[in-house]
Parts: structure tokens; sequence; C-alpha cells
């Protein structure tokens, strides 16, 4: 892919003082500046969040010894956009005045010193993570960047990855191998422990990720796992801000406000939260000086993430992609999907969110509301509608387990998974195929066949789709025990019914007009 123009002026250390004045830039001296935090997952969220927040703290004065070096773990596309422009990149955030009317505001960040790709030198990784001066690494790498059971928790020690790492400590390929190994070397070079810090939308992502590295840990020495047990800090956290991909289009608009190329710049929201516990190994920056909140548990802030946030948009997303809504803000544009969305939030996930003193909850749906119908983000749904076994254990199954436990109904979170479901047949009602983004895509086309033979062979009518719903909730590695409830499984199945006959639009018309049924 050719991001940049040929022979054009292309955003580098000379040209920063060439850029506009509205344009903000690095307030210090980048020259100074050293590696303290290896990040693995070099993707646009780090950039437009963890990158955003350190760069604030250092244009406020912070140690210049928290540079970012940013290791790609699978492709070298980010490493070659960035690297001729010595790491810079525009972050522009997109929003909307009252009249709906877009507006951008932008800044060039300097923090990110350093790229790497794994697959290209895995020694070079490691290395960086056994530095003297690396104090902190971070991981942003996805839900499946973790190769753990999403049901379970725990570590896949089958995983084809974890399978190479364990016997290639010299080359390993997953974010858990890297980690690992490269703590061996630190350890081995008689160095300090250091912070792992999971930015990912996880439950209790810093005890996941502490619980992956031990159980890899144990495989390769027991006094190894020992030490990292007792040393090294694994903070949770919770993250907050939508960042849509960029298009060449984002790169056009980006150049022209620049006056200049960035090969990768990053688009996202105003809106930044950032809730981390504060427990580090070898100190920090003082991110709150970009809007992070230090605590001394994320897990409540987590919970309110993942079943409001995360939960909403991934019942959007696959609701949208059946409909053929392409963006978030032409799905947010439905009345009806707006309105099952307000009522899911209100009644059915609110309901189950632990106390949270101090915050207006209902302020909270609104302005969440607000966010998804931000028109100046583009947000793909088939980009949030990726990699859905990995997203709804904890997105939607987590707070489907809540309310029945305290047997409440769940009809709305049934009509998202039944979405879902829907949306793995990979043609939405106008016809047009789309691929399944998804580790378990082969499982889950498999059982997709599966699920229609059953139907097709249980007769007609409600008992057909009870069928095809109990074959796809019958998954184990993302449905665990409530393949096996049948007030889960009734549920679904009547979202899906519901779903298959009248459409996304139907359903939902129905679901305003009517109210959804409870689980029975």
């Amino acid at each position: 892919m050719e991001l940049v123009a040929a022979n054009a002026a292309r955003l580098t250390t000379e040209r920063v003082a060439q850029l506009p004045a509205a344009v903000a830039r690095p307030g210090y001296d980048r020259a100074a500046m050293r590696v303290g935090i290896v990040h693995l997952g070099l993707g646009a969220f780090v950039r437009a969040h963890l990158a955003a927040v350190n760069e604030a703290a250092l244009d406020a004065g912070a140690d210049p010894c928290w540079g970012i070096c940013g290791v790609s773990l699978r492709q070298a596309d980010t490493r070659d956009a960035l690297a001729p422009q010595s790491g810079l990149y525009a972050l522009a955030l997109r929003s909307a005045d009252a009249d709906g009317h877009e507006q951008t505001r932008m800044a060039v960040i300097g923090c990110l010193l350093e790229t790497l790709v794994a697959p290209e030198d895995p020694q070079a990784v490691l290395a960086r993570i056994a530095h003297a001066d690396t104090r902190i690494v971070s991981v942003t790498v996805t839900e499946k960047g973790y190769c753990h059971d999403p049901a379970s928790g725990r570590l896949n020690l089958l995983h084809p990855d974890i399978v190479h790492d364990l016997a290639h400590p010299l080359a390993p390929r997953s974010t858990i191998g890297f980690l690992v190994w490269g703590l061996r070397q630190r350890r081995a070079a008689g160095l300090g422990p250091i912070t792992l810090m999971s930015l990912d939308n996880l439950p209790s992502n810093g005890h996941l990720l502490r619980g992956m590295v031990l159980a890899f840990a144990q495989q390769v020495d027991a006094a190894l796992a020992a030490w990292i047990e007792a040393l090294c800090a694994f903070p949770c956290s919770m993250v907050d801000r939508i960042v849509p991909r960029t298009t060449d289009g984002d790169r056009r608009e980006v150049a022209h406000m620049l006056g200049m190329h960035d090969a990768w710049p990053v688009l996202a929201e105003p809106y930044l939260e950032w809730v981390v516990e504060d427990q580090f190994a070898a100190g920090r920056p003082d991110w709150s000086l970009g809007g992070a909140r230090f605590v001394a548990e994320a897990a409540p802030f987590e919970t309110l993430k993942l079943r409001t946030v995360n939960g909403a948009h991934s019942a959007l997303a696959y609701l949208a992609v059946m409909a053929g809504w392409a963006t978030v803000d032409q799905a947010m544009a439905q009345p009806a999907l707006k309105a099952y969305l307000a009522a899911l939030l209100q009644e059915e996930i609110v309901p189950t969110l632990p106390p949270l003193p101090g915050l207006d909850l209902t302020r909270y749906q609104q302005r969440l509301l607000q966010r998804f119908e931000n028109p100046a983000l583009k947000h793909q749904t088939r980009q949030i509608a990726m990699d859905g076994s990995q997203k709804l254990p904890q997105r939607l199954l987590d707070t489907v387990r809540a309310r029945l436990a305290a047997d409440l109904p769940i009809g709305r979170l049934a009509l998202a998974v039944a979405a879902w479901l829907h949306f793995l047949r990979g043609v939405d009602e106008a016809g047009r195929a789309y691929d399944i983004q998804d580790p378990l895509a082969a499982e889950l086309a498999q059982r997709y066949a599966q699920a229609e033979y059953a139907a097709r062979h249980t007769g007609a009518g409600p008992a057909a789709l009870l069928a095809w719903t109990q074959m796809l909730t019958g998954l184990p590695t993302v449905f665990a025990d409530l393949g096996d409830d049948l007030r889960f499984v009734r549920a679904v199945a009547l979202a899906a019914h519901r779903l298959r006959s009248q459409g996304v639009a139907g359903a939902l018309e129905a679901a305003q007009q009517e109210g959804i049924s409870p689980a029975s």
C-alpha cells in the first residue's frame, strides 16, 4: 500500500517547526528522550490513547526517560510508515458541533521514539524488554492476542503460537512468549523487575495477563515464575476512546491540515478515559497530567466500560452489519436502533453494575449514546464486529449471567447475542457477502452449518429455531455453561426467530412497540 505520494513533503523532525500554529507539537526535547516504555501491539488505539496521555505528561515536564518503543507483532506497515518520520504522527480529534458541523483538533505526537517489527527481528524485541532503561511493558493486542480460552480465562497451551514459543526462546511469536522470554533475559542479566500492563478490553485485564505470563513461565522455569510472581507488577486498567481505522481519505484531510503528508495519522474522538491501578514495580510517569485516573482497584470501572460501552457497541455492530448500516452514526440515525440501545443500557445493563460512587449513570448513558452519534468519526461497524468469539464473553455474556443469577429478564441482551449468531451466516439482508474475521472462523462456520442442518431436520417453527440456537450456543469456548441454561437458549432462540423472519428493522420495531419478552 502506497501511503504517501512520491516526492511529497513528509512530516519529519526538521519540518515540525513549519506546522501551522493551530497544530500542537512536542514541547520537550526529543533528542534528550530515552525509551522507558515498550509497547506490544502498535496499532491505532495505543497511538491515540497511551501515547497521547504520555505526550501530555512529557509536555508538562515528565522525566525524559519515558519515551516509547512500539512493537508490531505481525506486520511491518506501521513501522514502514512511521520510521521515515522518526516516529512522529498526527492525532486528529474529530467531533461535531451542535449543528452537526464537523471539527478537528490536531496534534503531532513525539514520544514514539522507536518502532520494531517482531517477525523481522524477535531478538531486538527481547533485548528491548530486557534493557536496563525499560520499566514498563504495555500491551494492546486485542482479546485474541492472549492465546487463552475466553470462556475459562486459561492459557491455551495447545495454541500453535504457544507451542512454538515454548520451543523457540529466541524467536517467539506471541505476546506471552515475548514477555516471558524477555523477562528471563532480564532476570539473567541481574536487572530488576518491571511493570506489565494490559490496555485491552478484558475483565481484570492485569490479572488475566499475570495468569497467562505465569502459566507460560511455569512451563519454562519454576524459579522464573516465582521471580515474576513476587516482583513484577500487573496493574488492571480501563481504557475508553473510540478510534476508527484510518482511511486514505483521512490521510488526505490530515495532509491538508498539516501542510505536509503524514503516512499514518490516527483519528479519535475527543473523549478519553483511563483508569489504572497505581501498582508499578519500577516507577511511572504522572499520566494524570494527560487525564488518567489512578485508583486502588479498577474492577468497577472495567465492568462499567465492558458492559456499557463495549456491550452496546457489539450489539449495535451485529445488528447494523446485517441491516447494511456501514457506520456507527448511520446506525444511530435509525430511531428503532437508538431506542433499543437506550433500553438495553437502562433496563438490562446498568442494573448489573457495581457501585460507582460519584458517577451519574443517567448522564453517563446519555453521553455514551451521543458519542456513538458522532458523525465525524465514521466508525465502521464491520471493524467493531470482528473477533466476536473473543469479545462476547466479557461484553455481553457476563451481563447475561448476572441477570440470570438474579432471575431477571434478558430479552434485549438475547437480541444482541442472536444478532451475532445471525451475523455468522456471512451475508447481510441485501445479499452482500462478507468475511467472518475471527480466530474461530473455521469452527464457527462448521457450527453454523450444523445449526442449519439441525433446524431443517427438526421440523418447522419454534422447535427448529431452538435446535438451531442450541447447536450454536453449545460452543463451549464461547458460551461455557450458558449453553446448558434453557432460559438463555430460549430467549436467544426467540430473538433469532424475529431476526430471521422479520429482519433487523422488523425485530427492532417489534421490540420498540411490544417490548421484548423476558426469558422464560
